[in-house]
């Protein structure tokens, strides 16, 4: 069952993105979210920095929506953390897989980010699928990964 199933597929998620530009938005964040190797994570504000015109917010949305198929588990907090959800045993699967994949939390539930951080994409992916390069977001050219702090 994904997530989507069992938060309920209008359950409010995305209001503020208008219905016409869910869709193309969503694909976007997911081809991204697809691309984070098992064992480390991306934060919502990085997906929404390489994805771009987005917020940290409406990939949480999306993540809510998520297909079976993209690593959903893989996207937390700035904080290192899972994010909380209205349903406790979503907060407790994802920490339960990010486990399985050999990431460890502290008794807070947080992580080393800077030990399990996913770098981005390549340029070369940038490039191929149109997304914006790290220069056009006002970090260095080398850069894809934008600064935590």
């Amino acid at each position: 069952m994904s997530k989507q199933d069992s938060q309920g597929k209008n359950s409010g998620f995305g209001r503020d993105i208008p219905p016409v530009d869910r869709a193309p938005l969503y694909a976007r964040i997911y081809a991204v979210v697809r691309l984070i190797p098992p064992g480390q994570v991306a934060t919502y504000g990085q997906i929404a920095e390489i994805t771009g015109g987005c917020t940290a917010r409406m990939v949480g949305y999306a993540m809510a929506a998520c297909p079976d198929d993209a690593p959903w588990q893989r996207v937390v907090n700035a904080q290192g953390k899972v994010s909380p959800r209205a349903d406790h045993w979503g907060t407790e699967l994802q920490r339960q897989r990010l486990r399985e994949e050999g990431i460890e939390l502290d008794a807070e539930g947080r992580m080393d980010l800077a030990s399990v951080r996913w770098p981005g994409p390549d340029r070369a992916w940038l490039v191929e699928h149109g997304y914006p390069l790290p220069e056009a977001r006002g970090l260095p050219a080398e850069n894809v990964q934008p600064k935590l702090f």
